[in-house]
């Protein structure tokens, strides 16, 4: 039941609901379960969510642009976005602009396998930091 609960946790996380995955897993952790399922449970529910996020910005660009540019953090990562193309994705992994630069990823339809493999990867990184500090 935990490994569920920490991936709806990461998934919801990643989207623009105010959760904290990080203290999710840092919870996990402090209970028997196994390190790297908890990472990889973590991880696959985070990456998913900035993945669905990617593609409602791609399939829904007009909205997603009016969303973000109606709040302070949106704004500042669309024009992180436009500015920085692949390099804004660098920024992905923080809390609170992080979610919606991957929004603006895929508004700006950047290539889906690039996006992926630095703002998944960072995403897994951040998991993999705080499990093996723990």
């Amino acid at each position: 039941m935990i490994y569920a609960s920490l991936f709806v946790t990461s998934f919801l996380a990643a989207t623009i609901l105010p959760f904290s995955s990080e203290a999710a897993l840092f919870a996990a952790l402090q209970s028997d379960a196994n390190q790297t399922l908890l990472l990889v449970f973590a991880s696959c529910g985070n990456v998913l969510a900035i993945i669905l996020n990617y593609y409602l910005g791609y399939f829904l660009y007009e909205k997603t642009k009016r969303k973000l540019l109606s709040s302070k953090t949106g704004k500042k990562a669309y024009v992180l976005g436009h500015r920085y193309g692949y390099g804004a994705l660098l920024l992905s992994w923080l809390p609170v602009i992080g979610d919606p630069i991957t929004l603006v990823a895929g508004a700006l339809r950047l290539r889906f396998c690039i996006f992926l493999l630095i703002a998944g990867g960072l995403r897994i990184l951040r998991y993999y930091v705080i499990v093996v500090s723990t």
